[in-house]
């Protein structure tokens, strides 16, 4: 009998997109051949998932779930291949039943909250839609005054903590989050390396050749300033009021910003460009 590894159940977990117990029942079988292991799952009920496992899911939506009390939110990413598969029923269903367990347990650790149940679920809707479908990220946000913003296409949503205030307070600033993009909460909160980068760009710009070194560094100064104000959360002008800064906004409440976590659909992650020609080509041969 061969030797079936950890290793080698990830790589045909990897590769097909089946349970851990069923490709190692698969490598056991084929003798730990891994290929003869696919070919084997491709016969039997594993066929369409093998084939589709391989594909990037950067597709799908972001789910929010905020406690009644507003103490903490539960901000979730599932992943499809297609926003086509992103709208249907079924999918949405297992959102909903993924976001409710995340939510119930304050589960952080999406390997944790997979594990049983709803990976077989999961396994099941790959078998059913024929897309890979991934659970990608999930945050949980604590705190005295703690609500959320989802864009109404639900790619794109924003959890922010208070300090106080009230829930409307919050779920505005988190409206402002998704809109603006803020790197940071506060100016204090930009990490050194991103000012001594924005520092050597600035001090390289044509307008500082010739200028003392006192003159640079009061201009740098002033620019670095701007990009802050730009950047923090609490320094922006706020969305619904231009004339009000976020800052100002959430202290006329009686409250500060603590912290804010903002997620759209596949970012970071690298899809494979294929030539629509080529892309037909391969189906066809396949």
């Amino acid at each position: 009998m061969a030797n079936i590894s950890a290793a080698m159940v990830k790589e045909l977990r990897e590769r097909t997109g089946l349970g851990m117990m069923e490709c190692k029942k698969a490598l056991v079988e084929s003798e730990g051949d891994i290929e003869k292991a696919i070919d084997d799952l491709r016969k039997s009920s594993g066929m369409k998932a093998a084939k589709k496992a391989g594909r990037t899911a950067a597709d799908g939506v972001v789910a929010l779930r905020v406690a009644d009390d507003n103490s903490y939110a539960v901000l979730l990413e599932v992943n499809s291949e297609t926003d086509f598969v992103a709208r249907d029923e079924n999918f949405l269903g297992f959102v909903n039943k993924v976001l409710d367990k995340a939510f119930a347990d304050k589960q952080t650790d999406v390997a944790a909250l997979m594990a049983g149940e709803l990976e077989s679920a999961r396994e099941a809707l790959v078998q059913k839609i024929g897309e890979n479908i991934t659970v990608r990220r999930l945050f949980l946000v604590e705190g005295a005054m703690v609500d959320g913003y989802v864009h109404s296409t639900n790619r794109l949503a924003a959890v922010v903590a208070l300090s106080g205030a009230s829930a409307d307070v919050a779920r505005d600033v988190a409206m402002h989050v998704t809109a603006v993009n803020p790197r940071v909460a506060k100016p204090d909160d930009m990490p050194q390396e991103e000012l001594a980068r924005e520092k050597e760009i600035i001090m390289a710009q044509p307008d500082m050749d010739g200028k003392p070194q006192e003159i640079k560094e009061k201009m740098a100064m002033g620019r670095i300033k701007k990009f802050l104000a730009e950047n923090s959360l609490v320094e922006q002008a706020f969305v619904k009021n231009p004339e009000q800064t976020v800052g100002q906004l959430v202290k006329a409440a009686g409250a500060e910003v603590v912290s804010f976590i903002r997620v759209g659909v596949g970012e970071g992650i690298e899809v494979e460009k294929k030539d629509f020609a080529a892309e037909v080509a391969e189906q066809l041969k396949g």
